[in-house]
């Protein structure tokens, strides 16, 4: 055969499942709480699932759901509808049955896995609808049916071709700033999503990835398929606590872990952590939300392995800033990954030079196909340069250094306008979250006569600070921050809302706010 005849591609996510099973079939793939899987044995599983959804009718490019806990079936039920040729639906489990009926309508989902734990938020979810003809298979619960029926099916390979191009989930967005929308990826791009973060990551053969986040983030995903790509292992963990963290990174000498900043502040802050207990650890990843510079580090000295600091969207887009480069720039979020690019985009639409504040667009080689149904979404969330060049939208506002590092300013709808000047509350978060009083921080706007808005500090006390002088804290950061950023008032708070990824949602704070010191 001539090299002009003779083609092949890389492998997509599924396609690597059976290729580990071949090489290395006796190697662990997954460990949950209960049981453990070698690839092998995953690649059998998986292969039920799919042959499972084609024999009950689901066809290539239709929707299959998943609204379930942290579990090996979970992984199993991913990797089948993958392999199906269908496309994958994970579904936030801290919505309402509103919203997951809204989601199951919004992307025509044929099919539905759920489990005990999900039981009664998928039947309510289910009775809302309009239509009651989706298939349904229950893990756990009342009605135990997945296990019988996934042991029914054929352990061949599915007979379907999954094209580079062909649709393979549908993943919803945190929705901190409105509703959340549908992002498709492609499963090349999805596939080259993973390789990026998985190099970024410093991923290898013999990692061990833990996964405390739930499977429906983008961010689970994340430890999920980069130990998928290297052969690796993946440790599924059904909810987050940092003491079952710290115990399950010792038993398995788990090396990699991708966290949000708020579960690692609790990992160190945890009576039973010591570094001892952590030494197989070789490289975390913080994400989904700012990573302070005096959390960073303190992970640096209380972990010893390369604390990875990563700014990303579902969307497409990664940047990463790595242990060798954070000396005399902790606060940055890094350079884009390989294959990615950035611009800072004024108001008017007009690319700006470093050193000015402006909202971040982007490009990247595993770009989202579209937002679902949301063709003017997609359209917006568009910009085009003086070249005709395409970038993305992000809203968030940035600024690059003269060496080209991104520094975040803040989300760009959370941007305070007090007497004609823009205040970001990110900058006094920065500072408010060094007194060691205030264990979590966020500052947004309220109605000012004056001022049109002026900024508020909601404060989340730390365990030890029982009785908070909110005057003197107030003092406090006005004397630290700029004339302009001065706070109107502290108000103490019992927690912070938060979605998944550990993003602050600042909308449902604005909202209980609202008319606070008017």
């Amino acid at each position: 055969m001539s090299v002009d005849t003779f083609s092949i591609r890389a492998p997509l996510l599924h396609e690597f499942i059976p290729l580990h099973a071949r090489w290395y079939p006796n190697k662990t793939a997954l460990i949950d709480e209960q049981q453990s899987l070698t690839w092998s044995e995953l690649e059998v599983r998986s292969n039920q699932v799919a042959n499972g959804l084609i024999a009950s009718g689901i066809c290539k490019g239709e929707s299959v759901a998943i609204l379930m806990s942290n579990t090996l079936e979970y992984a199993e039920i991913l990797y089948g509808i993958l392999k199906a040729g269908a496309v994958a639906v994970p579904l936030n489990l801290s919505v309402n049955a509103a919203g997951i009926r809204n989601m199951l309508a919004d992307a025509a989902v044929k099919a539905l896995f759920f489990d005990g734990q999900t039981e009664p938020l998928a039947k309510a979810a289910n009775a809302e609808s309009s239509s009651n003809d989706m298939l349904h298979w229950q893990h756990g619960g009342s009605d135990n049916n997945y296990s019988v029926w996934r042991n029914a099916q054929s352990a061949s390979a599915s007979p379907v071709d999954v094209a580079e191009d062909d649709i393979v989930n549908i993943i919803y967005s945190s929705g901190t700033t409105g509703s959340p929308k549908g992002i498709k990826h492609s499963a090349r791009r999805r596939t080259q999503s993973m390789y990026e973060l998985g190099m970024a990551h410093r991923y290898h053969f013999g990692a061990i990835s833990i996964c405390p986040i739930g499977l429906y983030s983008n961010i689970a995903w994340a430890s999920l398929f980069c130990a998928l790509i290297v052969g690796g292992t993946c440790v599924i963990q059904d909810g987050f606590t940092s003491e079952k963290w710290i115990a399950a990174v010792e038993q398995h000498g788990v090396t990699h872990t991708m966290g949000v900043p708020l579960q690692l502040q609790k990992i160190i802050d945890d009576p039973s952590f010591s570094p001892e207990r952590v030494a197989s650890m070789q490289a975390i990843v913080s994400g989904g939300s700012p990573l302070y510079a005096g959390l960073k580090n303190r992970l640096m000295e209380a972990m010893g392995c390369a604390i990875i600091e990563l700014y990303g969207l579902t969307e497409g887009f990664m940047t990463t800033l790595q242990p060798e480069e954070a000396e005399g720039r902790l606060t940055s979020v890094g350079k884009p990954v390989r294959g990615h690019d950035y611009v800072i985009v004024s108001n008017d639409d007009r690319v700006l030079p470093w050193g000015e504040a402006g909202e971040i667009c982007v490009r990247s080689v595993h770009w989202m196909v579209e937002y679902h149904n949301k063709t003017p979404e997609t359209k917006d969330a568009m910009f085009f340069d003086e070249r005709g060049t395409q970038w993305l939208r992000t809203g968030d506002v940035g600024k690059t250094d003269e060496d080209g590092y991104l520094y975040i300013v803040d989300r760009k709808k959370d941007m305070i306008l007090s007497g004609g000047q823009n205040i970001y509350p990110a900058d006094i978060e920065a500072i408010a979250i060094e007194h060691p009083a205030i264990s979590e921080v966020s500052v947004i706007g309220i109605s000012h006569e004056k001022w049109g808005e002026t900024p508020l500090a909601l404060v989340v006390p730390t365990a030890e600070s029982s009785d908070v002088d909110t005057n003197a804290l107030k003092t406090w950061i006005n004397e630290r921050v700029g004339k302009r950023q001065r706070v109107y008032a502290v108000a103490l708070v019992d927690g912070l809302p938060r979605n998944p990824n550990g993003k602050v949602l600042k909308r449902n704070l604005r909202e209980q706010f609202r008319g606070y010191g008017v």
